[in-house]
């Protein structure tokens, strides 16, 4: 695998023939929607098949992975052209593997809402070892709020991936609420019948496991939410149902703030089979402009993560998206627009912006100006997402976690394949 920066004069067709690929193949594995046009600066991954073969009639996938040692699923990685389907046709080429021989193995958790683009999440899970839906609540008393999710369920289990059911305290407002988790790690009744009302509803919906999610948890509350997590482990456990953590993304034992106070490391690795590292959102919607998950802040949390939490129990978050911020900058006023990496890519080639790369935080950027106004935007690229994983494999990690995988973005799960075995546990 090479990652090509685009330089001033490059066209898709000069770099397939440096590289001595077909240029269809570059556009199609980096969904280049107008592939005419480049911007100095955009990154581009170029794999090198080692084995292709073509589709003869009457052959299916199933055939072809028999042939070849390999399996289905493999075939939908090296070919995400096939979107996650069984339709060939004879004549077609397929990938069987390429040349780059892959660093280790990760297990890769990936979340989605239960309205995600069917095909979107077919092209995706080839890549993934967990699903997890967002989200669950619950009601005083221990009722579930469900969601509309069995199809979701359902197609996840097709590609062997385990469905993780979320639970968050988010009320009708949208937001995560303090005194929702207060309550009810204060409340041993209500957690009890919660724990029941779970392990029913994950058995007869066919989720693995479950993601716990509660944020801005009060202070006070770091000991009580520990005791919650452990008690869930020891009564799901029974029923083969397991437990994951999501972790704000701390560098200290003693870091302020109300997203982290009650986020204790040490007890909450123990307390879990799992913990997810929620190591992005330092660029975020009303931040300054900077990158969303720079790698060294990045990397700051798992030196203190592994510090307290086996690192095979630990999965580091990558963002699946980036922010487009209006300057300049007003503190407590600004509000940046959320984008995809694609829309991110594809607006930075319609208003010829050359897109610059910040070597300390690993990650892409542009400028650009509209009706007079100066923007700034930042986003993920084949480089940053390949730094991350990197990180991932020197600090030995359990695996990774994308929030979220709504949008499919083709050199996230390039790089990946590239640089990994998935880990598949169905």
């Amino acid at each position: 695998m090479t990652i090509y920066v685009v330089q001033p004069g490059d066209s898709v067709y000069s770099i397939a023939r440096g590289h001595r690929v077909p240029p269809e193949r570059i556009i199609t594995q980096n969904g280049l929607s107008n592939p005419a046009k480049l911007t100095p600066g955009q990154a581009l991954v170029i794999q090198y098949p080692k084995q292709l073969y073509t589709v003869q009639r009457g052959d299916t996938l199933g055939d072809i992975a028999v042939k070849f040692n390999t399996t289905v699923n493999t075939l939908w990685q090296n070919n995400p052209q096939l979107g996650g389907n069984d339709r060939i046709y004879p004549g077609q080429g397929l990938i069987i593997s390429y040349t780059q021989e892959k660093i280790g193995k990760l297990a890769v958790n990936g979340y989605a809402y239960p309205n995600i683009n069917r095909q979107v999440l077919r092209q995706t899970l080839p890549y993934l070892t967990y699903l997890s839906v967002f989200s669950y609540g619950f009601q005083p008393g221990g009722g579930l709020l469900s969601q509309n999710d069995r199809e979701i369920i359902a197609t996840a289990r097709e590609f062997g991936v385990k469905p993780m059911m979320v639970l968050t305290t988010i009320n009708a407002q949208g937001q995560f609420s303090s005194q929702q988790a207060h309550e009810l790690l204060h409340n041993p009744s209500e957690q009890k019948l919660l724990t029941e009302s779970l392990r029913r509803e994950m058995l007869s919906r066919g989720y693995s496991g479950l993601d716990v999610d509660f944020e801005y948890i009060p202070q006070g509350d770091a000991a009580a939410y520990s005791e919650f997590i452990a008690n869930l482990t020891k009564n799901l456990a029974p029923s083969g149902l397991s437990v994951m953590t999501a972790l704000a993304p701390k560098t200290s034992a003693d870091q302020p703030g109300l997203l982290y106070e009650a986020h204790d490391y040490g007890s909450l690795g123990r307390a879990s089979r799992n913990v997810l590292l929620m190591t992005y959102e330092w660029g975020y919607s009303r931040s300054e402009p900077m990158a969303v998950a720079p790698v060294d802040k990045v990397e700051q949390v798992l030196r203190f993560a592994t510090s307290v939490i086996p690192s095979d129990h630990i999965f580091m978050g990558i963002p699946n998206y980036g922010y487009d911020w209006t300057l300049p900058y007003v503190s407590g006023e600004s509000v940046a627009r959320a984008l995809s990496n694609v829309e991110a890519i594809d607006q930075a080639i319609q208003v010829g912006a050359y897109i610059q790369f910040d070597e300390n935080a690993q990650s892409p950027w542009y400028t650009y100006w509209r009706n007079n106004t100066e923007h700034e935007v930042w986003f993920e690229d084949a480089r940053s997402i390949k730094s991350k994983l990197l990180l991932a494999n020197e600090y030995c990690l359990r695996g990774i976690s994308v929030w979220n995988i709504m949008q499919y973005f083709p050199q996230l799960w390039m790089v990946l394949n590239s640089l990994f075995e998935i880990e598949k546990l169905s």
